[in-house]
C-alpha cells in the first residue's frame, strides 16, 4: 500500500517538482496539496495522511510553527531553501530535510528512509548505534578487497564508471558509482559536495568562495549542495 502524501508550501512551482517525483514511485500517493499551514491543519485535522513535505518558510504561519501544534504528526519531511532550520527541524522529530531545488536522487533518499521507517520503526535506533561502532568498510580493487577505514579516506572523486577513493598515503581505483558510495559513508560523517566528490567532513582545513581544502587539495563545491556543506559544517 502507498504512502498517502501531503505537499505543503506557498510555491506553486514547488509543488510541480513534488508531484513530478512523487508520481514517479508506486510507493507514494498524493493526497493533497496546500499552500499554507492553516489550509495543511484543517486538513490533517480531517484525512490521515502518512507523510507531509513541509516548507519552512510560509505566511501567517511557518512550517515549524504548524509542526509545533500537533500533538500526533504524520511522518514529515522538511522542504527548504533555508538549511539552517534543519537542526531546529530535527529536534521537532522530522525524518529528514530536502534543500530546494530539490534533487531526484535526495528526494529519493528521504523516501527510502521514511519507507524503512514505516516497515520498522524499533530498528532504527539500533541502525544508529551500529553506525557508530563502524570505523571501516570494504571495496574491491584490482581483484583483491581492501579494508578503509574511516579516518583514513580524505575525499572520493568520481571517473567515469570508476570512484578514485583519497587516502591518507595512497589512491584507490574502484568499479563504483559515486550515488552508492554517498549512500554508504554519509551516516560516517562524509557529505556530498559536488556531483563529482564526497569528502570526509573530519579532514576540511577551510572553505573559501566554491572550494574546500583537504590537504593540499581544493575541492569544488557544485552550486546546488552549498547550502548543505555550510549547514552541515556548522560554518557561520
Amino acid at each position: 500500500m502507498s504512502l498517502k502524501c501531503l505537499i505543503v508550501d506557498d510555491e506553486p512551482p514547488a509543488h510541480k517538482v513534488l508531484e513530478n517525483y512523487i508520481a514517479k514511485l508506486d510507493s507514494l500517493s498524493l493526497a493533497g496539496n496546500c499552500y499554507n499551514a492553516i489550509e495543511a491543519l484543517n486538513l490533517l485535522h480531517q484525512e490521515s495522511i502518512d507523510l507531509v513535505f513541509l516548507d519552512i518558510n510560509m505566511p501567517e504561519l511557518s512550517g515549524l510553527d504548524m509542526l509545533r501544534t500537533l500533538s500526533n504528526p504524520p511522518l514529515i519531511i522538511l522542504t527548504t531553501a533555508y538549511s539552517e532550520f534543519a537542526l531546529e527541524g530535527f529536534e521537532l522529530g522530522v525524518t529528514d530535510y530536502l534543500v530546494k531545488p530539490i534533487r531526484f536522487d535526495r528526494f529519493l533518499k528521504s523516501v527510502n528512509r521514511v519507507l524503512k521507517i514505516r516497515q520498522n520503526p524499533m530498528p532504527l535506533k539500533q541502525d544508529s548505534n551500529m553506525v557508530e561502532k563502524e570505523s571501516f568498510f570494504f571495496v574491491k580493487a584490482d581483484g583483491i578487497q581492501h579494508k578503509i577505514w574511516f579516518e583514513d579516506l580524505h575525499y572520493i572523486q568520481s571517473k567515469g564508471n570508476f570512484v578514485q577513493l583519497h587516502l591518507r598515503t595512497k589512491k584507490i581505483l574502484t568499479a563504483e558509482t559515486l550515488s552508492r558510495m554517498d549512500n554508504k559513508l554519509s551516516p560516517h560523517g562524509f557529505l556530498r559536495v559536488h556531483k563529482s566528490y564526497i569528502i570526509n567532513c573530519q579532514k576540511v582545513r577551510s572553505l573559501q568562495g566554491n572550494q574546500i581544502s583537504i590537504g593540499e587539495e581544493l575541492i569544488p563545491i557544485g552550486n546546488s549542495y552549498k547550502q548543505v556543506v555550510i549547514a552541515s559544517l556548522k560554518i557561520p
